[in-house]
C-alpha cells in the first residue's frame, strides 16, 4: 500500500495556501514536506500538528491506495 496526501493538497488550495505556507504555519522541515510530496510516510505527530493547524481530520488529509504488487 502507498499513502497519498491529495486530500491535504486540496485543502491547501481551498485555504489559498501553498506548501511553504503550511511548513511555516506548522513548523515543518522542508524534508517533511518533500516526503509528503513523494507519497512517503510521515509520523502521526506531523499529521496531528497539521490537522490542528488547519482544523481538519486525518481522513481529510491522507488516504491509502493499493499497489498492484500488494494484490
Amino acid at each position: 500500500m502507498k499513502v497519498t496526501y491529495n486530500g491535504l493538497w486540496k485543502i491547501l488550495i481551498d485555504k489559498n495556501m501553498n506548501k511553504k505556507d503550511l511548513s511555516e504555519k506548522v513548523g515543518l522541515a522542508p524534508a517533511t514536506i518533500s516526503k509528503m510530496g513523494k507519497g512517503e510516510f510521515v509520523s502521526m505527530d506531523v499529521l496531528y500538528r497539521i490537522g490542528q493547524a488547519l482544523d481538519v481530520d486525518f481522513g481529510d488529509m491522507v488516504s491509502m491506495k493499493v499497489d498492484q504488487e500488494d494484490k
